[in-house]
Order: C-alpha cells, then sequence, then structure tokens
C-alpha cells in the first residue's frame, strides 16, 4: 500500500502538489467543464486544512513545449480561489523567479498555483535539471494526478525520486477501488470493452479474461472477432494483423470458461457518416459496402441482460460510433443499463465515461475513473510509474 498524505506531516511544510486541472476551455479561455478541479479538492482542502503550504502544479492542453497563453492555468486558479476559504496566488512561470519567490512567501493555509508545467517541453522529457528546480519549491511531493500516473513526466516521476512523497485522496481512492475490482470482484464480474482496435485493448483482454465470468465485445473491435469466427463484416473496421490473436483469446475464453459475447445485431451504413442512412444487418452477415457503426436492438437487449445479473460492472469504452448522434444509441443504452445496476459499477474514463456523464449519470455509479489511460493500464495488469515511484506505507505490527 502507498503511503497517502494522511499518513505524513505537512504543518508548516510547502507541499508540492500534482493535479489534473486538464479542463476543457472556450476561445475566451472560461472553464467548460470543472469536474477535474472539484475531484482534486479534497486533497486540497485537507492539505490546507492541516497548514500546509500549498503549490499546486498541472498541464492544461498540448502546447508543444512553448509558451502558449490560450492554455494558460491563471483562469483554473480563479476558479479554485472561488472554491477554497483561503487565499490562492499564481505564478506567471514554473520554476522561475516568479515562482520561487511567491513559494517562499506562502504562509501555513495558503495555495500557489504554478503556470502551465508542458510550457516546456522539460515537464514531457523529464528532464533531470527541471526536475530538481521543482523539487526546489517545496519540502514534499504528493501526486493527486491519477490521469497522468502512466506517464514518466516530470511532475509525476521524476521529481518524485528527489522528495519525501505520498498520494492523495483521489489516487488513493482510485488505487482502492481497482485493487478491489481486480483481486476481490463480488460475482457475477463483467467486463464491457469497446473501442475501435483490439490491439489497443489486448493486454486489457488477456487479463481480464482470466477474473471475470462474462466479457461483452462492442466497438469496432467487435468486427476483429466476428470475422475470426468465420463471419463477413462486409466493410467494417478489422484490425487484420490481430485476427489470430482475436481467435487465440476467444480460445482463452473457454479454457478459463468466460462467457463471450459477440454483437448479434448491427446498426451499419454505406459511408463513415452521420447522416449515412442507417441499415440492420445480422453481426455476421453484414453486406460488402457496408460498415458497422453500432450495436442493434437485439445485442442492446442481449447486453442488457448480462449486465442486470452482474455484482460487478467493468466498462472501458463506446460500443457504438459515440460521437456521431446517429450511432450512438448502443452506448446511451448501456450507459442506462449500467447506471441501473445494483452491482458495483466501474466506468474506466475516456468516452465510456463522457456518455455517463452527458446522460446525468454520473451520480448512479459507484466509481467514475478519473484517468483513462491510467486505469487502462490498472485493467492490463500493469503498474504505474506515476504510483510505482511513491514510497510504500511502513506496515505496523499488530
Amino acid at each position: 500500500m502507498k503511503k497517502s498524505i494522511k499518513d505524513i506531516n505537512v504543518k508548516n511544510k510547502k507541499v508540492l502538489l500534482r493535479v489534473d486541472f486538464n479542463v476543457p476551455l472556450d476561445a475566451e479561455g472560461n472553464i467548460l467543464n470543472d469536474n477535474r478541479i472539484m475531484e482534486s479538492l479534497a486533497t486540497i482542502n485537507y492539505l490546507i486544512d492541516n497548514e500546509a503550504k500549498l503549490i499546486i502544479c498541472s498541464h492544461l492542453g498540448r502546447p508543444d513545449g512553448k509558451i502558449d497563453k490560450k492554455y494558460s492555468l491563471a483562469p483554473v486558479a480563479n476558479r479554485l480561489a472561488s472554491l477554497v476559504k483561503t487565499k490562492v496566488y499564481f505564478a506567471n512561470d514554473t520554476v522561475g523567479k516568479d515562482a520561487i519567490k511567491k513559494a517562499n512567501a506562502l504562509q501555513p493555509g495558503e495555495i500557489l498555483v504554478l503556470e502551465n508545467l508542458r510550457f516546456t517541453k522539460k515537464e514531457e522529457n523529464n528532464d533531470p535539471e527541471f526536475c530538481k528546480k521543482l523539487a526546489s519549491l517545496a519540502d514534499i511531493y504528493v501526486n493527486d494526478a491519477f490521469g497522468t500516473c502512466h506517464r514518466q513526466h516530470a511532475s509525476v516521476y521524476g521529481v518524485a525520486k528527489l522528495l519525501p512523497n505520498a498520494v492523495g485522496l483521489l489516487v488513493n481512492k482510485e488505487l482502492k477501488v481497482m485493487n478491489q475490482i481486480l483481486s476481490e470482484p463480488k460475482r457475477p464480474f463483467v467486463a464491457i470493452l469497446g473501442g475501435a482496435k483490439v490491439k489497443d485493448k489486448i493486454s486489457v483482454i488477456e487479463n481480464l479474461i482470466k477474473k471475470v465470468d462474462c466479457l461483452l465485445i462492442g466497438g469496432g473491435m467487435a468486427y476483429t472477432f466476428i470475422k475470426a469466427m468465420g463471419g463477413s463484416v462486409g466493410d467494417s473496421i478489422v484490425d487484420e494483423q490481430h485476427i489470430s490473436l482475436a481467435k487465440k483469446l476467444i480460445g482463452s475464453a473457454q479454457k478459463y470458461n468466460v462467457e463471450l459475447v459477440l454483437p448479434v445485431d448491427i446498426v451499419a451504413a454505406k459511408e463513415f457518416d452521420n447522416n449515412s442512412p442507417k441499415k440492420v444487418f445480422d453481426a455476421n452477415k453484414i453486406e460488402d459496402g457496408y460498415q458497422g457503426l453500432d450495436i442493434g436492438k437485439k445485442t442492446i437487449k442481449l447486453f442488457k441482460k448480462k449486465i442486470k445479473k452482474a455484482k460487478t460492472i467493468v466498462w472501458n469504452g463506446p460500443v457504438g460510433v459515440y460521437e456521431f448522434s446517429n450511432f450512438k444509441n448502443g452506448t446511451e443504452q448501456i450507459a442506462k443499463a449500467v447506471s441501473k445496476s445494483k452491482g458495483f459499477t466501474f466506468i474506466g474514463g475516456g468516452d465510456s465515461a463522457a456518455a455517463v456523464i452527458n446522460l446525468g449519470y454520473s451520480k448512479k455509479v459507484n466509481h467514475l475513473s478519473t484517468g483513462g489511460g491510467a486505469s487502462l493500464m490498472l485493467l492490463e495488469g500493469k503498474t504505474l510509474p506515476g504510483i510505482d515511484v511513491i514510497s510504500n506505507k511502513r506496515k505496523t505490527n499488530g
């Protein structure tokens, strides 16, 4: 178990807190969705309540290592200031004169937000000198940015090696949930996997197939499995290089006595276009010239039946072209079914999380992960660099 902020004394200490404030902004720099800021408040409030001198760092957008004011964290600092009962200062650099001066002037319980970490390439390159400068601002490092824990970036990995460290409350919660799901799931354990390509989910399937009771596969990768079983998929997306692997995974499901459920009907169109006329086919009899873009009504009914029986559900990836309004019905129906489940429900970030949030079901699932790539790596059975580098909690006797 990793050391948490509750295991360390932060009073009067300068704490460098890595958060994920990568929020969507409009053209005027207004925050469109502050969910990521809200998710960090538990850790932030804990640290200021315990009189830490809090220095917050994050990335925002993709400025490609250059200073670009449209990606400034200033609007985020202003939003944070409206949510906490303390002074919030903003540094117009990350490790420069302004950051150093304001970090040194911090009083216990106050907050300093640094400018966007990715205004220099040294952040993503885990530059040793940049790591040292960032670490020199503080006495303690805390990682509460679960969405970046799969990266070996300076603020996630390098700086953690240079300071006493711990994870924040959000990361701690994410790790506990994932450990519970993968180690002690209540059964039946159902996993729903979507997305475009088999290769993106190979490791996830290989790991989960040894743990789940039922695996529902939708989205673009379903056509690779259908073709592997001898079906006709028309012009649907197929990961040709991984057809043999799909056959192997089908064999693994039989070996581990896992029910592997593929679509039985498909909503298809001639063009990859929202306005292309729809036609429904049996999943293994899609005509040439048509490509599958969503699961059909029979498949929705079949998937819902399996979801209803589940005591643990993991969902990662849409089951159709969710960004097209005419082909998002399958994903929305699955989101609705998962939200109604009486079992423990886990949504692994990305488009599946977006579907749940957009439909207003976010409060009806047990855990909506804040990290798509990070949660995917844990589902693959891998360790996260940003977590691996954090000190372990000391075991106590008795």
